[in-house]
């Protein structure tokens, strides 16, 4: 993989940590804390007590962001009440995110915004369907708000665990802004046992002139991680040589395994450019958003196992003081991942009269080249040859349209009216061929193909009422109307010689919302909340079946939409400074979608299964409070507990009564904040997962081993001193404990950040 880039980030960061020293102002107690009181943003939080506050919702502003290590994107909201984010390093390209009853690979239930345009990746699933966290650098955002739960008419089914609203600043005047992080894991477990380290840069302009602004930015992310994945294999066999080196250890179901290898480092490198141009005129505003990202990665794999004489073994069944295994070498090979992707993205919104608001949002996501690169042995491995197999993402992207409207007191006082069209188009296709040299890409033989598109049409409209100071309500409905077509795959796992082709499906659904709310006391309020909600197969569902190295999918086109009735009654007592809440919910979803992989074979098998009906309830104590006892501490606490139940399955009974995987039934998360002077803030961090299964079955009971659904419970913190306003520098730690975790994957070891910025 070429490192062309690596010059002009080295440069970037070096410029960065260039700008000469500024003094400390003599009397640093009177320094300024930088304000932000040019930033602008597009998104309206709603209050609790407003009628059309159907969903609870939790805010991230800036001096909420500025406490946290935030690497990336997705590392906003990783304190967050109920959320999982499955990034197991920094850069990762599958960092999942799970929110309350949806799990971390139900990814097409949870829905990412960024000023309007989608991040949420709703053609694939599981680690494949993470949102595209890096179309956003983590240092122009400017508030996050995470809404739980599909209970406004305004999102359809792929809200049913919520939708992460991100808005990013619009600059109000002439800005530069540079900003640069160093971090550096320890990791050792099984035969790895090493420092790996990154680095990111960041550099924007911005600027306001007359009505029209301006914005562009650069983000390099730079990083290598510990191995994602260690191979194993079952006792057994007939050895032909003996050897040592390989790990005697259990799987997560608890079968003996002898452990010979790992996938190796991941050395990731990630560029973001992006273009924002904002207009005012009259009422109007408009703003036009570019982001194309540049992402590419490389592992070369590990054998541990050597044999008498010291040399590496890559392949065979061997002997190891009586333990016989046998090594695959296409499961320690390489792999080359090239990612290039183009999002754009049209705003407008404005006054159509005194009372009536309108605000259309189009956006357009485009794959332009996503490709696999693995080889079929490890390039050390005597036997290598060069050749391979690639993995191509051919004609891949989605487009959505979305006009909505705002009808204030229409007829009645306090009564208003949101309604609004929308239109999505998704298409998936894949491509599998056979490589005389994989390094090189050649595509020389097609051997596996598949791929499908899906369209969803929505139309929706929620009145929400203020009946009086004490009660409100709101009722909505939501018409959704779906098709599949163009569904193609490969019958043949080894050529390409049949393809079959899935007949085109439609379904019209139609989901009611309801919510009603009563303030007892001016510092109180209690809302319940009601929804239907549908969520419809996505293309790789449906489509999606190949098979590479180490690797196949199974698709299941017969695929039914999932089918979700939502409750939750939310008490909320406000406080000068803040508010403390609680969440009762409840949700019923019937023919759930949920993915398996099963690794006993020499070939990791994943198959969409459907889940007759699948229960969870939850309870939240949420506490986010500033001057917390004393006037300099600030608080954001929360609390989850969540038990999710399957409650019927025609076509496998013994899973009944189950826990649902990746569905811990405790979380927790601290993040506090103290002032220790107007220049400097020192806040810690807490983060506590229980244990989890990852099987429909619960066989998956092992703890702390690859493969494991692990509890975890982390310690944080981070420093930030503020030279004057314009100036900044940092120091924080994840992991304070360096805690070995697997969520089925190892989390990462302690990591050390340190962070310099600077603005003009």
């Amino acid at each position: 993989m070429s490192h062309t880039h690596k010059p002009l980030s080295l440069a970037v960061l070096l410029a960065l940590y260039a700008v000469p020293t500024l003094s400390v102002a003599a009397d640093t107690a009177a320094a300024p804390s930088p304000e932000m009181d040019e930033l602008v943003v597009w998104g309206e939080q709603k209050q609790s007590a407003q009628a059309g506050y159907t969903s609870p919702v939790s805010t991230l502003k800036q001096e909420d962001l500025k406490n946290i290590n935030m690497a990336t994107t997705e590392d906003a909201v990783k304190y967050e009440p109920s959320i999982v984010i499955r990034r197991r390093f920094i850069g990762d390209s599958n960092g999942t995110l799970g929110l309350r009853g949806s799990n971390m690979f139900q990814t097409s239930r949870s829905m990412v915004f960024a000023d309007g345009v989608p991040l949420h990746y709703l053609l694939q699933s599981r680690w494949n369907g993470a949102p595209r966290w890096t179309m956003v650098s983590s240092s122009e955002i400017a508030q996050v708000d995470v809404v739980y739960g599909p209970f406004s008419a305004e999102y359809g089914g792929n809200a049913m665990g919520g939708v992460v609203l991100i808005e990013t600043n619009i600059p109000q005047k002439q800005e530069f802004h540079f900003d640069g992080m160093l971090f550096s894991q320890n990791f050792a477990d099984y035969g790895f046992d090493d420092r790996v380290s990154g680095y990111k840069g960041f550099m924007s302009y911005g600027n306001k002139v007359g009505d029209l602004s301006l914005y562009m930015s650069y983000n390099h992310l730079d990083n290598e991680s510990q191995p994602q994945t260690f191979r194993d294999s079952s006792l057994g066999g007939t050895p032909t040589a003996t050897a040592s080196g390989g790990i005697l250890g259990n799987d997560s179901r608890g079968n003996e395994k002898m452990f010979y290898g790992d996938t190796g480092v991941v050395d990731t490198i990630t560029d973001n450019y992006k273009i924002k141009l904002g207009y005012d005129f009259n009422n109007w505003s408009a703003l036009v958003n570019l982001a194309y990202e540049d992402r590419n990665s490389e592992n070369t794999g590990n054998s541990y196992v050597q044999d008498s004489s010291g040399n590496t073994l890559w392949s065979g069944t061997v002997d190891q003081n009586g333990d016989v295994f046998t090594i695959n070498s296409s499961r320690i090979g390489a792999s080359e991942k090239e990612r290039n992707s183009l999002n754009v993205g049209l705003r407008l919104k404005g006054d159509l009269s005194d009372s009536t608001q309108m605000e259309v949002n189009l956006s357009s996501f485009d794959v332009s080249k996503d490709e696999t690169r693995s080889s079929s042995v490890n390039p050390n491995d005597p036997t290598f040859s060069g050749a391979g197999k690639i993995t191509d993402f051919g004609d891949t992207g989605w487009q959505t349209a979305e006009a909505k409207w705002v009808f204030d007191d229409i007829g009645v006082d306090g009564l208003n009216l949101i309604a609004g069209i929308r239109h999505e188009a998704y298409k998936l296709n894949i491509n599998v061929y056979d490589s005389s040299n994989y390094a090189l890409g050649t595509k020389d033989a097609l051997t596996d193909s598949s791929g499908g598109e899906s369209s969803l049409a929505a139309a929706f409209s929620q009145f929400n009422w203020e009946l009086n100071e004490r009660w409100d309500s709101s009722f909505g409905l939501r018409y959704e109307a779906w098709e599949s077509d163009n569904g193609y795959y490969d019958q043949d796992s080894s050529t390409l010689t049949d393809l079959a082709y899935t007949p085109a499906r439609s379904e019209q659904q139609i989901s009611p919302k309801f919510s009603l709310g009563h303030k007892p006391a001016d510092d109180w309020i209690v809302r319940y909340s009601l929804a239907r909600a549908y969520r419809f197969p996505i293309v790789e569902e449906l489509y999606s079946q190949y098979e590479a190295y180490a690797s196949q999918s199974l698709a299941n086109p017969a695929l039914k939409p999932e089918n979700g009735l939502h409750h939750n009654i939310m008490f909320e007592h406000a406080l000068n400074d803040g508010y403390l809440r609680v969440n009762l919910y409840k949700e019923n979803i019937k023919d759930v979608i949920e993915s398996q992989t099963d690794t006993s074979g020499p070939v990791d098998v994943r198959t969409f299964v459907p889940v007759d009906e699948v229960q969870t309830s939850g309870l939240e104590f949420i506490a986010n409070l500033r001057k917390v006892l004393i006037q300099d501490l600030d608080i954001r606490f929360n609390v989850a507990y969540t038990d999710s139940e399957i409650i019927s399955n025609a076509a496998d009974p013994s899973i009944v009564g189950n826990r649902f995987p990746r569905m811990p039934e405790w979380r927790s998360n601290l993040l506090a904040s103290y002032h220790i002077s107007p220049v400097w803030d020192l806040s810690g961090s807490l983060q506590y997962a229980s244990d989890s299964f990852g099987r429909l079955d619960n066989s998956d009971e092992e703890d702390n081993v690859y493969g494991a659904q692990d509890s975890y419970t982390r310690l944080g913190m981070k420093t930030t001193y503020r030279m004057d306003t314009k100036s900044s520098v940092s120091f924080g730690i994840d992991n304070l404990t360096d805690e070995v975790a697997y969520v089925a994957h190892p989390w990462p070891g302690r990591t050390i950040y340190v962070t310099a910025s600077f603005d003009m």
